[in-house]
């Protein structure tokens, strides 16, 4: 998987976050900003993090894009909660075409939801929603799995 000149730098930033605090809310607000502006196809970029019944995922305050209905998700449902039950990354090319879409806005063509994993367990998930059909590729999945790895301490505190 090669990541883009944008990715690598955007790891190497959150990265440095980390190393200069260790506030959880701080890093995690660094890391949407991050993800935000390391692709113009990315429109609506959120966390969830899993509450502690891990029945129901609970937006992320900051996050950026249209707002959303969905601050929060039962695991029982849409992609978010699918990525949650089968603990893997999810590529959507076309939500229109999946019935498990939780329909946000209507401008929302496809989505991508990385799950955050610590010592094995799901505790959140990155969430990307793109106005552009088929809109996430190999090369997100890796650069977006990457960025959850850093994230997942901070996430379960």
């Amino acid at each position: 998987m090669k990541l883009t000149r944008t990715q690598r730098r955007a790891l190497k930033l959150l990265k440095a976050c980390c190393q200069w605090t260790d506030d959880p809310q701080e890093i995690m607000e660094r890391a949407v900003d991050l993800i935000y502006a390391s692709s113009k196809r990315y429109d609506w970029v959120g966390l969830y993090i899993l509450e502690p019944d891990a029945e129901h995922l609970r937006l992320f305050e900051y996050y950026h894009g249209r707002p959303t209905p969905h601050v929060r998700i039962p695991v029982s449902e849409g992609v978010c909660g699918a990525a949650v039950r089968e603990n893997t990354t999810l590529i959507v090319p076309d939500v229109t075409a999946d019935p498990r879409y939780l329909a946000c806005s209507l401008e929302t063509r496809s989505e991508i939801v990385v799950p955050i994993r610590f010592r094995g367990k799901v505790v959140g998930e990155i969430d990307i929603d793109s106005d552009r059909p088929d809109a996430f590729n190999e090369g997100d999945r890796g650069f977006l799995e990457q960025i959850g790895k850093i994230l997942a301490p901070y996430v379960a505190d």
